[in-house]
């Protein structure tokens, strides 16, 4: 799929980007949503839940929504999304040590997960939601 550019939008894609640049307080419009500019409801769509989830509503703070964004990304090894979210993580404030701290969790959890899944743990009755 080819990139949408700005200058090559239609009037409603462009709409989408000048809301994403707004709200990032940016002067350009990356990969990923250039991308999703092919199909202009996906775009739509996606940048309006992006905007809710990781916006500065909610009872999660910015860098903490961003550290669980990288931990995800690496998981799915999303290459792209590591690295935009991991600038975003350090933008809001990530540390070095809070990145590799980050890494050493998701490998763990990656580790366990696997695990607890191979040997086909039951889950432990005060586990379980009542």
């Amino acid at each position: 799929m080819r990139y949408i550019e700005y200058d090559d939008a239609t009037p409603e894609v462009k709409a989408v980007y000048d809301d994403i640049m707004a709200t990032r307080k940016t002067d350009w419009i990356n990969n990923f949503w250039k991308a999703l500019a092919n199909d202009p409801a996906t775009l739509r769509r996606t940048w309006e839940s992006i905007k809710e989830i990781m916006g500065p509503g909610g009872t999660l703070d910015p860098l903490t929504k961003e550290l669980i964004y990288v931990a995800v990304s690496t998981t799915n090894q999303c290459g792209y999304c590591i690295a935009s979210h991991t600038a975003a993580a350090r933008k809001a404030g990530m540390t070095d040590a809070m990145f590799a701290e980050v890494m050493a969790v998701t490998g763990m959890a990656n580790e366990t997960n696997r695990l607890a899944s191979g040997y086909q743990v039951e889950i432990d009755e005060r586990f379980k939601p009542r």
